[in-house]
């Protein structure tokens, strides 16, 4: 028994000096460091451009909401602009789902809460000199002097007195986790950034439809590519406005203000 109890010990005190000489012996590798902790779920995120000034008074459903949005648009366009322009079925839902296609790559034109401009899309020459014709740019006018003429604080205070409709119809669009208006202002910006080409706007005709000869044009959103179509006078008077439509829907709330 006594014999036993040494070999025992001496096993233990060898396992000791082993362990020891493991963990302290020059160039010996460092002890695993311990399991990281679980990473915690991101937490959630408000919106980049939260909207002020939203509606004291109830607002219709979003459903039922096509007669207050009429009436509202006819004060701020003005009738024969409103029935000269505006689509009145489904407003708020086809104005979230173009604002949500602009700076895609393709537009559905069957949502559009706009009329169309009129008019047959005029190209000239051919050949490598077909292009755009310049006379193409007067089928926006109307619809550029129309869009100039509206004040765009009346415009953004109705728009965000209306905004937990436009939220929603962005949440049934597919954007559960979304905000509207930081679509709004992305889609403003991509916009804003539309190529402005100087001079002739040389087109392709590969099959049926029109194409930008520059692939880099050809390559721009739908939005880009509807700027274009204007012509660079229209285009930068849309610019223009667009730059005071954007500093309005980005601007913090007063409470967020410094």
């Amino acid at each position: 028994m006594r014999a036993s109890r040494i070999l025992i010990a001496v096993l233990v005190l060898a396992a000791v000096v082993a362990a020891g000489l493991y963990f302290l012996w020059p160039g010996a590798p460092p002890p695993p460091p311990p399991p990281p902790p679980p990473a915690a779920p991101p937490a959630p995120t408000g919106p980049k451009y939260p909207v002020a000034g939203q509606s004291e008074q109830p607002l219709p459903t979003l459903a039922a909401s096509d007669p207050s949005v009429v009436e509202a648009l006819q004060k701020l366009l003005g009738p024969e602009a409103f029935a000269q322009w505006i689509v009145p079925e489904g407003l708020i839902r086809n104005i979230v789902a173009t604002v949500d296609n602009l700076p895609r790559e393709h537009f559905a034109r069957r949502v559009s809460p706009l009329h169309g401009v009129g008019g047959a899309f005029k190209a000239s020459g051919s050949g490598d000199a077909l292009a755009i014709a310049p006379a193409n740019a007067a089928r926006y006018t109307a619809f550029v002097t129309a869009f100039d003429h509206v004040d765009p604080a009346a415009a953004v205070a109705l728009y965000q007195k209306l905004y937990p409709l436009f939220q929603q119809a962005y949440v049934e669009l597919g954007y559960p986790n979304g905000y509207f208006n930081d679509r709004l202002v992305e889609a403003l910006d991509n916009l804003l950034d539309a190529p402005e080409p100087n001079g002739p706007v040389k087109l392709v005709l590969p099959k049926v439809l029109y194409e930008y000869a520059d692939p880099d044009l050809e390559a721009a959103s739908a939005g880009q590519k509807a700027m274009i179509r204007m012509g660079l006078g229209n285009e930068a008077k849309v610019k223009a406005k667009l730059k005071q439509y954007r500093a309005l829907v980005s601007a913090p709330p007063p409470a967020q203000r410094p």
